[in-house]
């Protein structure tokens, strides 16, 4: 193979969004399940949830064949929490209301919202990213400025926002990272959510002077409240908002599966096999949730760090340890372990550093001294933390 047959055959695209990942799912759904759906819709609330917690296992069937779909599908979960938060996340959009996700960074609040847009509308993309440097453009409307200089402020020269073209469309907004916007640009978002129309004034005396979100429109908004440089939301902005809490992975079990699916998916897109021993996986989360908790599984008292030791962290340590595994083989991929975690700790506060250490004279060296030989490889490792 010649190299330039090389870089024709490789993907133009690192990831694809929800809706063109899960298509077959999404267009089975709205297959299987024929009933009555809110308005703008392209599932119904039940096949909603089915999408995003999955057919546990069941394989869903067609009521009658289609040309391309399958008959049978098992559709898989894709995110890992209640099935309860999920539902009410349901509820609150099929009921036009704004919906607010907050939690701890690193619990799947932008993949949940992700899924639940491209399964209620069709598309994820209309998306505002939240930063210090956000205006209030971004959330309601801009200008191309050649045809502004050249017609004046007409329909054609104005640029809508995601926002804007979610409410034209009937579809879902998501603003990613609310309170990491200014005051004054979130609470643009008041008289969308209240009135449920906007305001344009340049163009005073024309019917664009006022857009009217068509049914089916409302934002999912995410948070991170614990993040440093976040601005309150203002209570007026809060009310027009169902507040939902995406809490850390409960089930051990269903942790450390879903590290291992993410990590096995990313390394495959790094062009290689993943090949890290379960037990290392076993280690790794439960060091994470160890921290996380500021509690041990056998009860013991762990110092927390300032760090989030978050789900998402664990799934990009393991990335790396079958990266390194596969492209630099040198020994066991859990003496890259200490590496990582001091890595990840240092992030935010040095002083976690010794946080961490005290875990390893802790938990690590009791149990390396109730004899299991996973640990009492790491707790040797422990000169790797200096």
């Amino acid at each position: 193979m010649t190299p330039t047959d090389t870089a024709t055959a490789l993907p133009t695209r690192q990831t694809l969004p929800a809706e063109e990942r899960h298509a077959t799912e999404l267009a089975f759904l709205a297959a299987h399940d024929e009933g009555p759906r809110p308005p703008g819709w392209r599932l119904t609330p039940r096949s909603v949830i089915t999408f995003v917690c999955g057919s546990a296992g069941e394989a869903l069937k067609l009521p009658k064949p289609h040309e391309t779909l399958p008959r049978e599908l098992v559709v898989a979960p894709k995110f890992v929490g209640e099935r309860a938060l999920v539902e009410r996340c349901v509820v609150t959009l099929a009921g036009e209301r704004g919906l607010l996700l907050v939690g701890e960074p690193g619990t799947a609040k932008s993949m949940l919202s992700e899924l639940l847009a491209a399964a209620v509308c069709g598309t994820s993309a209309l998306t505002v990213q939240g930063t210090a440097g956000t205006t209030e453009d971004a959330l309601r409307y801009g200008w191309n400025y050649a045809l502004l200089l050249a017609q004046g402020p007409t329909p054609q020269a104005l640029v809508d926002s995601p926002v804007l073209g979610a409410m034209r469309s009937g579809r879902v907004a998501r603003v990613e990272e609310i309170t990491r916007c200014l005051p004054e640009v979130q609470d643009a978002l008041v008289s969308i959510l209240s009135d449920r129309r906007m305001s344009v004034p340049e163009l005073s005396g024309t019917d664009e002077a006022q857009v009217a979100a068509a049914p089916g429109f409302t934002v999912i908004a995410t948070a991170n409240l614990r993040d440093r440089g976040v601005s309150e939301m203002s209570a007026a902005l809060k009310r027009r908002f169902n507040f939902e809490t995406v809490r850390p992975i409960a089930d051990v079990d269903a942790e450390t599966a879903l590290v291992k699916r993410q990590a096995v998916a990313a390394v495959e897109r790094a062009g290689a096999a993943f090949d890290v021993d379960d037990a290392v996986l076993d280690v790794l989360v439960t060091v994470f949730r160890d921290l996380r908790a500021g509690r041990s599984a056998e009860g013991w008292d762990v110092e927390r760090p300032g760090t989030v030791m978050s789900t998402a962290e664990a799934v990009q340590v393991a990335v790396s340890l079958g990266v390194a595994t596969a492209y630099l083989p040198a020994g066991d991929p859990l003496d890259l372990v200490p590496g990582h975690l001091l890595g990840v700790v240092r992030k935010d506060d040095p002083s976690d550093h010794a946080r961490l250490l005290g875990y390893w004279d802790g938990p690590v060296r009791r149990r390396a001294e109730d004899g299991s030989a996973t640990w009492r490889r790491l707790w040797d490792l422990r000169e790797n933390l200096r």
